[in-house]
């Protein structure tokens, strides 16, 4: 295909890592000048444009903006009628997308994450799920959602990643407080914790860590005691709310 992007940040920058492996002829944006220029030394198959360049070479094209900048960005380009748009802002409906980008067709929201660039990433997706899928889930694991309210609500609970990378780091520092190499302390907790999860369900792992008496019950039963539950569904509320 021939897909241009929009904006160059952490996750569209991943999303261009992720695809360039796939013999598309990608056009990125000079914003985030730093980051397009690593993809361009990177890929053979990665150039760089201006925005109305990179449009004019896409078909395909992703938006990597901030949602709150984007009218003002897109206003001042021309989009054609045969091209598919799809949105990396988590923030903007669909409808407004299909609004700024006329009369190209805003085929899909996506809301990637970092893993993506490696593979082996989930993926949030709304509107035309078969394209994210032909383009992404050969190498990464879609989830189709059938609203953007829902697409709202998974984006609210994603937010559980950076308190449970928190978890994991604390660990590691009581850990590595106590032995002699740090860094394979904490390789050793990341590969603990993310096998298990992507082993079983949740209520299945947690079934099989109760043990009574166990170090992973009375850890746990110490944090429930000290309201980490509370708190963290206080928090999901509080996002859900202020989105």
């Amino acid at each position: 295909m021939r897909i241009g992007v929009i904006g160059t940040g952490t996750i569209a920058s991943a999303v261009v890592e992720g695809i360039a492996g796939g013999g598309h002829d990608i056009a990125v944006s000079r914003r985030s000048a730093a980051q397009s220029a690593r993809l361009a030394q990177m890929f053979d198959n990665v150039t760089v444009h201006d925005n109305q360049a990179v449009l004019d070479r896409s078909d395909m094209v992703f938006l990597g903006l901030m949602a709150n900048a984007a009218a003002e960005i897109l206003a001042s380009l021309t989009f054609r009628s045969d091209q598919r748009v799809i949105s990396l802002m988590a923030d903007c409906p669909l409808e407004r997308i299909a609004q700024m980008v006329r009369p190209a067709r805003a085929a899909a929201v996506m809301i990637p994450f970092p893993g993506i660039a490696q593979g082996g990433s989930p993926a949030l997706g709304y509107g035309d799920t078969d394209l994210l899928q032909e383009l992404f889930g050969a190498r990464n694991t879609i989830f189709a959602l059938g609203s953007e309210a829902e697409l709202a609500t998974y984006n609210c609970a994603q937010a559980v990643l950076s308190p449970a990378t928190v978890l994991v780091a604390e660990a590691a520092d009581w850990l590595g407080a106590r032995i002699e190499d740090l860094a394979q302390g904490e390789a050793f907790l990341r590969a603990l914790v993310g096998s298990s999860l992507m082993g079983t369900d949740c209520a299945t792992l947690l079934g099989a860590l109760d043990t009574p008496g166990g170090y992973n019950q009375r850890l746990r039963n110490h944090m429930d005691r000290a309201g980490m539950n509370g708190a963290l569904a206080e928090g999901l509320d509080k996002l859900e709310r202020d989105r």
